[in-house]
């Protein structure tokens, strides 16, 4: 944008350009500066739609993923007709459409150790839409390295939660949880649900928290981690402190480039041969059955997803397993399923520990199931 606007400009941003809190030097600093959105999904497409709206200047959109059916329950800048296009390619021609007036980057690309820096210093302002630990911590680490302030949301069910990170003399991520949970503990959207509204109270959070940054108005939410109860109707603030111990941000730190964030959060292959994880595929599965052999199923989900569909066995949610251990015959085989892989991943490391010899995951659990053996069992 120019040190002015047109007249097409002042209509456009009329709503704006009223407000003292604003003005035309305000809306001059929006059409200045520029924004990257990692993830367009739940919390990035209202993000993307409102920043666009407001004229933010430029807009960098990082995804890998294509879009999918259940992704239209909540990712509000997708319709039917994209199932299958790339998320940056169509979420670029919505936001286009929205506001030609800006420049929307897409980045169709996994955002990783490799490439990040390099991405993030290109914008003034990074907004985390992530639904994973590996890129919350890549992201705050880039963030932090380069001195970039970092607009942080998350969803969960009926829950949300948002705050900023790295700004000047305040806390980052690290600071918050200084360690990621172990691996398959805290369900993803896709394993343990969210009301498709969620991302869109969040969303809109991190939305206002940038036009702040950008316009140096009103109180930020540096230092406070701001709690959204859906069911209660309710938000809760906490202090956030900077950790004098915070390996990346501390005045010690022991963090001073990218580091490998899929090992950190033990996403990758472990090394310990007690924790490897068996695994047999859904056609294997399937003509194992077929062939008549005693095959124990052990279902780890939650009995209302059971409800949604199954492939028999015994329901055994993954958070009851210490408790029921018993009601397992460790003699037989046995194969743990979920819907798409992750919590019978931890199932089977925790039966393998407690001495289960012939125990295997369903890799890719019942969505696989669906997509390689039952075309009738839905997908959900």
């Amino acid at each position: 944008m120019t040190d002015r606007l047109t007249h097409d400009q002042m209509l456009r941003y009329s709503r704006h350009l009223i407000m003292p809190e604003v003005t035309m030097n305000g809306q001059l600093a929006l059409g200045s500066a520029s924004v990257l959105l990692v993830g367009v999904g739940g919390l990035g497409s209202p993000v993307a739609l409102y920043l666009a709206a407001a004229g933010i200047g430029q807009l960098g959109l990082v995804d890998f993923d294509d879009v999918d059916l259940t992704n239209l329950q909540r990712q509000i800048i997708f319709g039917t007709s994209d199932i299958g296009s790339a998320k940056t390619d169509v979420a670029a021609a919505r936001l286009r459409d929205l506001n030609p007036e800006i420049e929307i980057v897409p980045h169709n690309i996994r955002l990783n150790s490799a490439n990040a820096m390099d991405i993030l210093d290109r914008y003034d302002i990074v907004v985390d839409g992530s639904d994973n630990f590996p890129t919350r911590y890549l992201v705050n680490d880039a963030c932090v390295l380069l001195g970039k302030p970092n607009v942080h949301g998350s969803v969960y069910r009926f829950e949300g939660q948002a705050t900023v990170f790295g700004a000047e003399n305040g806390p980052c991520y690290r600071c918050l949880y200084p360690e990621p949970p172990p691996p398959h503990v805290v369900p993803s959207c896709a394993e343990g649900g969210v009301l498709g509204v969620l991302p869109a109270v969040i969303g809109s959070i991190q939305a206002i928290e940038t036009t702040k940054l950008i316009l140096g108005r009103g109180d930020g939410l540096a230092g406070r981690l701001l709690l959204f109860d859906a069911l209660k109707m309710s938000f809760r603030e906490f202090e956030i402190r900077k950790s004098p111990e915070c390996p990346v941000c501390g005045p010690e730190r022991s963090i001073t480039q990218l580091i490998d964030y899929e090992t950190f959060c033990g996403v990758r292959e472990p090394s310990d041969p007690k924790d490897t994880v068996p695994e047999i595929t859904a056609v294997e599965l399937a003509k194992r059955i077929d062939a008549g052999e005693k095959l124990v199923l052990l279902d780890v989900r939650e009995p209302h997803e059971y409800q949604i569909c199954h492939l028999g066995g015994k329901l055994m949610p993954v958070a009851e397993l210490p408790s029921r251990i018993h009601e397992i015959d460790s003699a037989s085989e046995i194969v743990v399923y979920c819907s798409s892989g992750a919590r019978s991943v931890s199932a089977v490391q925790f039966l393998r520990r407690a001495g289960f010899e012939k125990v295997w995951h369903l890799r890719g659990g019942i969505f696989a199931w669906s997509d390689d053996v039952d075309p009738n069992v839905p997908k959900y």
